[in-house]
């Protein structure tokens, strides 16, 4: 099937649509209904009968946007009307749900004039927390947001003047920027002259371009000052127009130093893009096809040219989704009364500012593993990118509070932590972590210090201050990575090749002579970065230790496991994975170490889990699980399950409730625990998942990952004598910063 056949069907499935009503919270019970309706809800009705401002404490006004249109100039499709536009405003509110996590009721309006979809917005006031114009023709449009947002109490934003106003203009400051130019001296053609144009040259203006500098071109020509005395221009498109002699784009865009297009596709030709100044900067974004294709742009000159497109198939797409839900979600947190200029630049700056750090490796794989780094070809952030919202909604509300537009004022590092967790649990349960690792910084050695991925994470661990990485590898080719990407953090290296090792293999020589080791081979295997790295912790040059990236789990433990070997109070290791759910944290163990525990191996890695667990500030409540309900089979491995349970239950060292042998179902819903187990120690259902056996274990965390929809973070190695966590062949730069945290809090615990 061809993309309208498939988008077809996909709007046609059942439900049909693309949004649902969800409700937030329970409504299982009589009771929860009469919370729910009558008679519980009138207790809220009054309160906010008394103060009208309680309406965000009781309702979901707070997170509720209204996305309105009359269908009037729908993108691509022109006027047809307010039901044929409905499927573009369920679009919408699809986006401001899956990157900010705002609510939307879309609003179609068949509405006779501007004066009647003004006052039918008015009359809804009460009901969101901002109102969202969309695909409203110009002229109408400008007066439509001009008395909305003069007259309601809740930011109005027409995205489709000031999204694309927005994008581009963080695209053109950072295009400015590789350019050598200023903004105040570019030269600014625009073609097109409707809402979006217009708004876009004002936000310019307000970025720095110099007013003086903007030339915009309608379908007739310049609009310049000879035309407006003798043509009927409205008053949007006078406000540009200039003192310069008549002519045609091809005139206009001679010389210029950027060319703005937002009008129809192919009217610049190679001879147009030639006759502009050097570098030029072309934002060609008609949709779907550009004022001039990217191929041809780029072919037509020898010297740099900065193209953006509207386009998802090409480099630097000025895309709306990078603004509107971000914007909003700013404006909602501290209930701005308006959407002010001093918003849109903070948003325009912190996406310019977001394009010049490293890009995570999902974001990459998510555009089919495309370079990705601050250059002509990348000059602002993906759409999927994550850091969007908690980089550009923090300063979108923070402008407000300092313009005057917020009624209430938050803590920018809490208020970042909990945008985070809105892009999932993991995310929350990590910002615990980072924080205390944050709080005293540990050395960490990067035993494949060469890899890029390591280097990366190195470089994020330095700026974010999590902790001091120590990179083992060919210092040249680390040097020459860090320069490829434009890290600018000056790492600590240690060459094997080329460092005085002799020391470390003294003592590897010192702790495995008796194990076979000679001391020649010892002077061999330090110069192998997993054994460098474990005598370097092992001798207290550094404080924790990561692994595996490119080796193989059993080999790249191996190491850390002869020189390190496991704590005093322990007698093995155990690997753990937290897997997060929306509302529910679980950690599984042991998912990669033991293959076949008995009970003395049970008993260490239930307690040792329960520890991890406290360092993410979850109290642990731990269940050893068996295909047996307390006894229901006997046989010898429900008995070494039920002998460790009795050991854990008497030690006085486990300050957990502790039960089993039971089944995964037993151990995770409330109601098999409470009713028909009443007797077991655990009040709630289990967070930490303790298997009977390696495969158990294994195939439980990659099920509930897969099907669950569980996030998983780990594995992290319990048991250790020092810190030491062996990443999975593969892992991202996300994951060695998160196990890099996790050592560093094992570490200051050490």
């Amino acid at each position: 099937m061809g993309l309208d056949e498939d988008a077809l069907e996909y709007h046609r499935s059942e439900p049909p649509g693309k949004i649902e009503i969800a409700t937030t919270k329970p409504t299982n019970t009589q009771r929860d209904l009469s919370l729910a309706y009558s008679p519980g809800v009138a207790a809220p009705c009054r309160e906010i009968d008394k103060d009208p401002e309680r309406a965000f404490e009781y309702t979901a006004k707070g997170n509720l946007v209204g996305v309105v249109s009359d269908g009037s100039a729908v993108l691509g499709l022109g006027d047809i009307g307010p039901e044929a536009g409905k499927p573009v405003m369920e679009g919408k509110g699809v986006l401001f749900k899956r990157f900010a996590d705002i609510d939307v009721f879309d609003v179609e309006l068949d509405a006779d004039d501007a004066e009647a979809m003004i006052q039918t917005v008015q009359a809804m006031e009460p009901t969101f927390g901002g109102i969202n114009l969309e695909d409203i023709a110009a002229p109408e449009c400008f007066e439509v947001e001009r008395r909305l947002s003069e007259e309601l109490d809740i930011p109005v934003f027409h995205d489709d003047q000031h999204g694309t106003a927005i994008i581009s203009g963080a695209a053109m400051v950072n295009a400015a920027d590789i350019a050598g130019k200023e903004l105040d001296e570019l030269d600014v053609v625009f073609s097109g002259a409707g809402a979006s144009a217009i708004a876009s040259a004002k936000f310019y203006v307000s970025l720095g371009v110099s007013k003086d500098n903007i030339t915009m071109c309608d379908s007739s020509g310049i609009i310049t000052e000879e035309r407006a005395k003798h043509e009927e221009l409205n008053e949007f498109k006078q406000e540009f127009a200039r003192d310069i002699p008549e002519g045609g784009l091809a005139d206009a865009m001679e010389g210029a130093d950027v060319f703005v297009g937002l009008s129809v596709g192919g009217i610049v030709d190679q001879e147009m893009v030639r006759s502009m100044a050097s570098d030029p900067i072309i934002f060609a974004m008609a949709n779907p096809d550009p004022e001039i294709a990217y191929e041809d742009a780029k072919a037509a000159r020898d010297d740099t040219v900065i193209m953006a497109t509207g386009r998802s198939d090409y480099p630097n797409q000025v895309n709306n989704v990078l603004g509107f839900p971000f914007i909003f979600r700013g404006a909602l947190d501290v209930r701005a009364t308006e959407i002010n200029e001093e918003m849109k630049v903070a948003a325009a700056r912190a996406l310019a500012d977001l394009a010049k750090q490293d890009v995570p490796d999902e974001v990459v794989k998510a555009y089919g593993d495309q370079p990705l780094q601050f250059g002509p070809d990348y000059i602002i952030p993906k759409p999927l990118d994550p850091r969007v919202l908690f980089e550009v909604t923090p300063a979108v509300a923070e402008a407000a509070i300092e313009s005057g537009a917020a009624r209430t004022e938050i803590d920018t590092d809490a208020y970042v932590e909990k945008l985070e967790a809105r892009l999932g649990k993991s995310r929350e349960m990590m910002r615990v972590v980072l924080n205390k690792a944050k709080s005293d910084p540990q050395r960490v050695v990067l035993a494949e210090g060469h890899d890029e991925k390591m280097i990366r994470a190195a470089y994020q661990l330095v700026e974010q201050g999590i902790a001091e990485p120590i990179l083992i590898g060919d210092a040249d080719r680390i040097e020459s990575t860090r320069r490829k990407f434009g890290l600018e953090f000056d790492p600590v290296v240690v060459d094997p090749e080329t460092a005085d090792v002799a020391d470390y293999a003294d003592r590897l020589y010192e702790i495995r002579q008796r194990k076979g080791i000679t001391r020649r081979e010892a002077e061999e295997l330090v110069r192998d970065g997993n054994y460098l790295g474990s005598v370097m912790v092992e001798m207290g040059d550094a404080d924790a230790m990561l692994t595996g990236l490119t080796h193989h789990y059993p080999s790249a433990l191996r190491p850390p496991l002869q020189v390190i070997g496991t704590a005093d109070d322990a007698d093995y290791a155990a690997g753990v994975y937290m897997l997060t759910f929306k509302n529910r944290v679980i950690f599984c163990a042991d998912t990669t170490v033991n293959q076949d525990p008995d009970t003395d191996v049970l008993e260490e890695v239930t307690r040792h889990t329960g520890e991890l667990a406290r360092r993410f500030n979850v109290e642990p409540r731990a269940a050893m699980l068996s295909y047996s309900n307390f006894g229901s089979v006997d046989n010898p491995g429900t008995k070494k399950i039920r002998r460790a349970v009795s050991r854990l239950q008497s030690d006085d060292r486990v300050d957990f409730p502790v039960d089993g042998e039971m089944q995964a179902d037993t151990a995770v819903v409330e109601d098999i625990l409470q009713d028909t187990y009443e007797f077991s120690e655990l009040d709630d259902p289990a967070n930490v998942l303790v298997f009977p056996n390696l495969e158990a274990g294994n195939i439980g965390y990659k099920l509930l990952q897969r099907l669950g929809g569980a996030e998983a973070i780990g594995p992290m190695l319990v048991g250790m004598d020092k810190p030491v966590h062996v990443l999975q062949r593969g892992d991202e730069v996300k994951d060695i910063v998160n196990l890099a945290g996790v050592a560093v809090v094992d570490a200051q615990q050490e």
